[in-house]
């Protein structure tokens, strides 16, 4: 018999092991020998006779609960074996609590130890009431929006479809009476970062290295809305468009499958743990990384995620409800989806693995774009094939418009704008920050006289 997941050896008894059993005991429990060596060995104990008494007392006197202390003996040696058995409810060791995952043994805190607890009183975070929370704090736009969704899928009873909101969140095991759950503010929630922080995506658009942040924007809403609202902005402002032409047409492509990222988007809202820090989206010239908070459930591996594996959601309430929207199967296919969305693409394989707390899902692309404008290691002089930054409508009608120096003045009468700090915003700024646009007096960016003008990628970009 070896050491493994729910066996211990140690060669003499110390006190700081009853962390290891309080850890056994919070997890599918485990035995600890007293008295073998690293190597499995029998080692004599000399105070044995003293460790069968104490052991169990402490055991009891500090936890509260009982394990199986007994003595044996091999070659005339003694040596103790500490039986723990399973707990279902949570066990502490002078306030704290341990769990041993694999074959180590943690100290739960925070939003682990906030899972662990409602875990053992057989809920989940989702599924707590919000007493803070009232009907009023539900969009009804949202819960429409819900019904519209569910009524294609097929998969929401008729006769919740003519619902009025409170009865239809009872249906829906989102609400007890007069008191809301979690679930129902983060699917419908007017405003869940009232009550919960984080309820966001983070997204930025990344140069060549982490530290070179261009710009970013954070999204926050209800699931719902979230689903929305993400994959547009990440269309309109942060995602490369290819460009084909057939014939004379124009087409803009996909860079990444519509399928893995939303599959990805998905996952990430679902599974999240919605106590810890927002959703996190990375765009770089030639990959994406979407970052969520929140472990795989014990027993399960990243690379499992590749193939056949159970559904396991720990939020089961809202995916539930993303299930009977049509978003998700329920069957565990989202990882699978993400892996068959870029083989189809002919993209090299994603990423998933574990990060600080998360999961980190990285998709590739074929497409990486130099300083020198170099595209797969060939010239794009002329732009016909690809668009090789980011440009959102703002930005290119700005870019259509300029064909020597102009001051921010001339520009905003040209466009019929108005209002600086909109124009700032969302023409003027993008457009530098992607290297479009740059200013006629850079050692003075503040000068009264500063006026601004194309790049050659401006140029170029212009030209296309």
């Amino acid at each position: 018999m070896s050491e493994s997941q729910n066996i211990e050896w140690k060669q003499s008894w110390h006190d700081d092991y009853l962390k290891w059993i309080c850890g056994f005991a919070n997890a599918i429990g485990g035995t600890i020998f007293i008295g073998k060596n690293d190597a499995g060995e029998v080692v004599h104990l000399d105070n044995y006779q003293r460790l069968l008494e104490d052991i169990p007392n402490k055991i009891r006197n500090q936890m509260g609960i009982v394990c199986d202390v007994q003595l044996l003996e091999e070659s005339e040696k003694k040596y103790i074996q500490i039986k723990v058995n399973p707990y279902t409810v949570p066990v502490s060791l002078r306030g704290r609590y341990y769990y041993r995952t694999g074959s180590t043994k943690i100290e739960l805190t925070g939003v682990e130890l906030n899972e662990f607890l409602l875990k053992k009183a057989g809920k989940t975070w989702d599924d707590v009431i919000e007493e803070s929370a009232s009907f009023e704090d539900i969009a009804p736009k949202s819960i429409a929006f819900f019904k519209k969704e569910a009524s294609i899928s097929g998969r929401l009873p008729q006769d919740i479809m003519d619902l009025p909101l409170q009865e239809t969140l009872e249906k829906l095991r989102l609400a007890n009476g007069d008191a809301i759950k979690r679930a129902a503010l983060i699917l419908f929630g007017k405003d869940p970062n009232k009550f919960y922080p984080n309820i966001k995506v983070k997204i930025g658009r990344f140069g060549t290295t982490d530290a070179d942040l261009r710009f970013q924007e954070v999204l926050e809403g209800n699931i719902l809305e979230l689903l929305v609202q993400v994959p547009e902005i990440l269309n309109a402002k942060f995602l490369t468009k290819p460009i084909v032409f057939e014939g004379l047409q124009r087409i803009e492509k996909d860079i990444y499958p519509v399928a893995a990222i939303r599959e990805m988007l998905l996952n990430a809202l679902v599974h999240r743990t919605y106590m810890g820090s927002m959703i996190q989206i990375r765009v770089y010239d030639h990959k994406l990384m979407l970052w969520n908070e929140g472990n795989l459930p014990e027993g399960m591996t990243v690379e499992s995620l590749k193939g056949h594996h159970v559904s396991r959601p720990r939020n089961p309430l809202i995916a539930d409800v993303c299930f009977k929207a049509g978003y998700i199967d329920s069957w565990g296919r989202g990882t699978i989806k993400i892996y068959e969305a870029c083989k189809e693409a002919g993209l090299p394989e994603p990423e998933i693995t574990s990060l600080d707390g998360g999961i980190l899902v990285t998709l590739h692309t074929h497409l990486v774009v130099d300083e020198g404008g170099q595209i797969g290691g060939q010239t794009n002089d002329l732009v016909t094939d690809l668009v090789t930054d980011l440009v959102t409508d703002p930005v290119k009608s700005l870019l259509l418009i300029m064909d020597q120096e102009y001051s921010i003045s001339e520009l905003m009468r040209f466009m019929k704008l108005t209002h600086k700090p909109n124009f700032r915003k969302n023409y003027l700024q993008p457009a530098i920050e992607l290297g479009l646009i740059e200013i006629t007096i850079p050692e003075k960016p503040s000068s009264s006289k500063q006026k601004y003008r194309l790049t050659s990628k401006g140029k170029t970009l212009k030209i296309a």
